[in-house]
């Protein structure tokens, strides 16, 4: 262990640097793009093979091209990529291919095998992260650190999901072949969603970037009174809710509607507690992310795992329960944040 400052941390190589993790995913979804050329029955192969290279060539080649061609171009490139990639998924050119479907007799068999340990490696992997977030994380090997001290979640993470892969080809006896082929099934059903956290991610900083707190500050004024604490909370509530059903994430949605609403007139207008305000902010975010398809991760992808018939029972069954919690929120929140 090395009882270094964190500004040294940032200047120390890690094994599992951020780096070196964009790397690995590149490939990973490079080996997609194979196995989809190599599938001649896929009914839309060669559009949905370019659709994933789009996608990791930012992860393979992102920093090669800064230092070959040039900072300018590779924004230009990138921009390119992600306007080529929305156009291929808009006009349905990402579909899925054909796959080993096992019989019902090899997955019954394989259910009595394996059992309950099948849930064993998806219980590794926060253990592991958590573990390795609090107690690894400054493992230090000759000037080098295990994890990336400025991602060091992330980096955990990695490690963790790697140990959970090992634990799943023990008890399965599969191959890694087979484990990143299937991985190709996975995404494929799920399709382009499956990079909308991503993306939307991305299009959280633009907003920021282009002051949208400050345009939506603007709105709220035209239309509700600043001394109204009651609306001011719905308001900030419910935007919430309703930013996160738009960008599919509540981390993206949180600066903006907490720099337009919370701090200029729950915050600096009426005296509000930071902490309960945005604690309950992001909570009622959660609420829109339980009731839209954008949060791929959230609802879609545990639909494409069930093999639901509807993609979208998953958010049907969730939005009783993110409105009754909405509503919570609001009256929590009004009840707590003021002082006086």
């Amino acid at each position: 262990m090395s009882a270094v400052s964190q500004s040294t941390h940032s200047e120390q190589p890690a094994i599992l640097s951020i780096d070196n993790i964009y790397l690995l995913i590149g490939f990973l979804v490079l080996f997609l793009v194979v196995k989809t050329l190599q599938d001649k029955q896929h009914p839309k192969r060669l559009t949905t093979a370019l659709f994933w290279m789009l996608f990791g060539n930012v992860f393979l080649f992102g920093d090669l091209s800064i230092s070959l061609i040039g900072e300018t171009l590779t924004y230009q490139w990138v921009g390119v990529s992600v306007i080529a990639i929305a156009l291929l998924a808009g006009m349905g050119k990402v579909s899925m291919g054909t796959y080993y479907t096992p019989s019902e007799e090899e997955l019954d068999k394989s259910a009595q095998m394996i059992g309950n340990k099948l849930f064993i490696p998806a219980v590794l992997i926060p253990v592991i992260t958590v573990i390795c977030t609090l107690f690894l994380g400054g493992i230090n090997l000759g000037g080098t650190y295990l994890f990336d001290q400025n991602h060091l979640t992330l980096a955990s993470l990695t490690l963790a999901c790697g140990g959970a892969l090992l634990v799943a080809w023990k008890f399965t006896s599969g191959s890694p072949i087979q484990a990143i082929g299937e991985s190709r099934r996975l995404v494929d059903s799920i399709g382009w969603a499956a990079i909308l956290p991503q993306m939307l991610a991305m299009l959280g900083g633009v907003f920021i970037v282009a002051n949208t707190g400050t345009a939506i500050q603007d709105i709220v004024t035209l239309f509700i009174s600043p001394d109204n604490r009651f609306m001011l909370v719905v308001l900030y509530c419910v935007g919430m809710a309703l930013f996160t059903m738009v960008m599919g994430n509540a981390f993206a949605a949180f600066p903006v509607m907490t720099a337009g609403i919370a701090v200029p007139f729950l915050i600096q207008g009426h005296g509000a507690s930071p902490a309960p305000l945005v604690a309950i902010g992001m909570y009622s975010g959660y609420c829109g992310t339980l009731m839209t398809p954008m949060a791929a991760n959230f609802n879609i992808i545990p639909a494409a795992l069930l093999d639901l018939k509807d993609k979208y029972q998953v958010i049907k069954v969730q939005i009783p329960t993110a409105i009754a919690l909405l509503i919570i929120n609001i009256f929590l929140m009004y009840g707590v944040i003021f002082n006086d």
